[in-house]
């Protein structure tokens, strides 16, 4: 089955990391700026490059922005837990996960994505049910970052925690009731952060599963942030401690 990347600076970062491309469409005009390096190093991994009318990428991609060029890929791959926790063992660092509960929106996912890179999270982890998944949309939406951002798709997030804790894991939701963010001593060592939905926030048996809960203080009128922008600002100030250690 296959599947696509939409955009120049995520088909840019794909070429750059080596994701197995089948063919590179450039609509018919587009060669210009950033597209003559994309398609160079297209040509370089020796990438058939096909010139199309830009109305058939409208069609191929529907209503994601491809910017006149459109990568076609194998399916999504996603990994295993152990990948992710290999993944900080090979870099000699603790554990830096993000837990996703059920976040449905691309765009927020892909955001998710991109400062999950910027901050040296080692994986996120999502639910195969009621969450999206790695769509085109937020491979968009994240700018390349999804190239560098391994993401694991369980089953069962409460089973996922358990076995993050049997490794030795500490697990910590952001809900609005918990300790003030700033307060909180524990954000350090092996860290899996829990970030519930765009309007429920975390779950029930998901909370109780969290050995403490922080909270973003809002000085303001709006009850709380979007989802994307709660974990950035979770992931900063725990890198911030980390890189203070």
């Amino acid at each position: 089955m296959a599947d696509y990347i939409a955009g120049r600076n995520p088909v840019l970062e794909a070429l750059k990391k080596g994701t197995p491309i089948h063919k590179l469409l450039v609509a018919r005009g587009a060669g210009k700026g950033s597209v003559v390096e994309i398609i160079a190093r297209a040509r370089e991994r020796k990438v058939p490059v096909q010139e199309v009318e830009r109305h058939y990428l409208n069609t191929l991609v529907n209503e994601t922005d491809h910017q006149g060029v459109v990568a076609l890929v194998p399916a999504r791959q996603y990994v295993e837990i152990d990948d992710i926790l290999n993944r900080a063992r090979e870099r000699g660092e603790e554990p830096f996960i993000l837990v996703l509960d059920r976040i449905e929106d691309p765009h927020n996912l892909g955001a998710i994505l991109r400062t999950a890179d910027a901050a040296g999270v080692h994986g996120v982890i999502i639910p195969k049910h009621r969450a999206v998944g790695l769509t085109p949309a937020v491979v968009k939406a994240s700018a390349g970052a999804v190239e560098y951002v391994p993401v694991a798709r369980v089953a069962n997030l409460a089973q996922a925690l358990e076995a993050l804790k049997k490794e030795g894991c500490w697990v910590v939701g952001a809900d609005m009731n918990g300790e003030i963010l700033w307060h909180n001593e524990n954000l350090s060592g092996p860290l899996a952060c829990v970030v519930g939905s765009e309007g429920k926030g975390i779950g029930r048996l998901l909370k109780e599963k969290c050995d403490f809960l922080v909270r973003i203080p809002m000085k303001g009128n709006i009850s709380s942030l979007n989802v994307s922008v709660a974990a950035a600002v979770l992931c900063y100030e725990i890198l911030r401690r980390k890189e203070k250690e």
